[in-house]
């Protein structure tokens, strides 16, 4: 089975650029990475733009490397641009404690499938203590890398899962950045976790999400209830590869801003590296990894991808409940 694209006069291209970031070398342990105290991963280093930018050696690395940034545009065909993608994984919802609690094997076959136990409900998992813990601390090391000078985010996209809402309103709260007072990201349908079966991968109607971030904007078309949750079936990584792609061909389709903040899920941010040639690089819940892509506007149709079928729930061994 391959992925449909709709008849289209272009796609869009996408290369990691790599040098920039800590998460881009191979070297880089991401058991023991810490985003916060890193500059985000920013590499210590001059750009050839410096020496017009920063004669006297007196801008900040985040100052130079917008500058360079902007370079690269300046100085592209029309059909390249360079875009600095920040994402940001959700803190800790109550289901990543109940599949530690029980175990993978046991979570995927049968606590995933139920909506709680007696220590709680994570159908829309929400943020543990923890998890709201882990988005102060990255609103924290936002506030230090804007003392650093980085470059604001101009867009703001989040998944309508309840875990993402919640940590990136924690995250983005009085930071001062452009666009964040009020802060109002656009809520993406195509921006959640693997789809179906596991209950905290439901989303609530759009109703209860308006009502709980009045603030927060609807893309167009989102509908009242999940459209696309399935209790039976569960989305294979290869048409998650596939969607997350479909999400940034449109994200790009429609936005031209340079720096765009993504809120999402470990799967989805594991799909959008995939997807812009990036190194793997698994984020502990809470973390941040920006990325540098190459976007270029190529003539035709995006060319197909190979889609796995879903999957149904694994059967529990005898013994394992």
């Amino acid at each position: 089975m391959t992925s449909k694209s709709s008849p289209s006069e272009f796609h869009f291209k996408f290369t990691t650029v790599t040098g920039y970031f800590l998460q881009d070398e191979p070297s880089t342990d991401l058991d023991t990475f810490d985003y916060a105290t890193s500059n985000f991963g920013l590499i210590p280093r001059s750009y050839d733009s410096d020496t017009e930018f920063d004669r006297e050696g007196r801008k900040t690395q985040w100052e130079r490397f917008a500058y360079h940034i902007s370079k690269l545009n300046q100085d592209s065909a029309p059909e390249t641009q360079y875009r600095l993608l920040i994402l940001g994984r959700h803190g800790e919802g109550i289901h990543n404690v109940a599949e530690s609690r029980y175990g993978t094997e046991l979570w995927d076959c049968y606590w995933s499938l139920q909506d709680g136990d007696e220590t709680g409900n994570w159908v829309d998992a929400r943020l543990t203590d923890l998890g709201i813990s882990q988005a102060q601390t990255a609103n924290k090391a936002w506030k230090k890398q804007i003392e650093n000078k980085i470059p604001s985010p101009q867009s703001y996209y989040v998944s309508p899962l309840n875990r993402c809402l919640a940590t990136a309103s924690i995250t983005f709260h009085n930071l001062g950045l452009p666009h964040t007072e009020p802060f109002r990201p656009m809520i993406k349908e195509l921006l959640r976790e693997t789809i179906g079966l596991h209950t905290c991968d439901s989303r609530s109607s759009k109703s209860a999400i308006e009502k709980e971030y009045p603030l927060y904007r609807f893309e167009e078309g989102f509908a009242e209830e999940d459209p696309l949750y399935d209790s039976r079936l569960r989305e294979s990584d290869s048409a998650r590869d596939a969607r997350l792609r479909d999400f940034l061909l449109d994200v790009f389709g429609h936005d031209e801003n340079t720096v765009i903040s993504f809120t999402a899920h470990s799967g989805a941010i594991t799909s959008i590296l995939e997807v812009v040639g990036h190194r793997r690089f698994a984020l502990m819940t809470g973390a941040v990894i920006p990325v540098l892509v190459k976007v270029e506007r190529v003539v035709g149709a995006a060319p197909p991808m190979r889609i796995e079928p879903p999957s149904t729930a694994p059967v529990c061994r005898d013994g394992v409940l």
